[in-house]
């Protein structure tokens, strides 16, 4: 979810009674970065750190709410590998670092009819 300020965020969904259990700044994506715990999944904040960061981007464009979808995967490179074989559209062929050091990589909105995926790495946390 962009957002424009993690700690105005995250006072918001703490009234929900969700509580922040991981932040860290991503340099590679020029965002910092808050994660809440809703059972097995997780709900990440983004936070741009600059002007030309996409999140500010999307922020300037649409406005804070859902930037993304993120799926877990086992092994990235095999993912991108089958989903490009499948004829879907990749923002970047090569994993990059993403938040709690996984491995990260999108698929162009147009091939999640309409919604930006991320695909990351199992493993690390949260």
């Amino acid at each position: 979810i962009a957002v424009a300020s993690l700690d105005e965020a995250l006072a918001a969904w703490r009234l929900l009674g969700l509580a922040e259990t991981h932040r860290e700044e991503v340099p590679t994506q020029k965002v910092r970065v808050a994660f809440l715990t809703v059972g097995e999944s997780a709900i990440e904040l983004l936070e741009p750190t600059s002007s030309d960061s996409p999140i500010a981007r999307f922020l300037e464009k649409r406005g804070p709410g859902v930037h993304h979808v993120c799926f877990r995967v086992t092994d990235i490179e095999a993912s991108i590998a089958e989903l490009e074989a499948a004829g879907c559209r990749l923002l970047n062929r090569v994993p990059a670092p993403g938040a709690a050091g996984k491995r990260v990589a999108f698929l162009h909105p147009d091939s999640g009819k309409g919604v930006l995926i991320e695909l990351a790495e199992k493993g690390g946390a949260p």
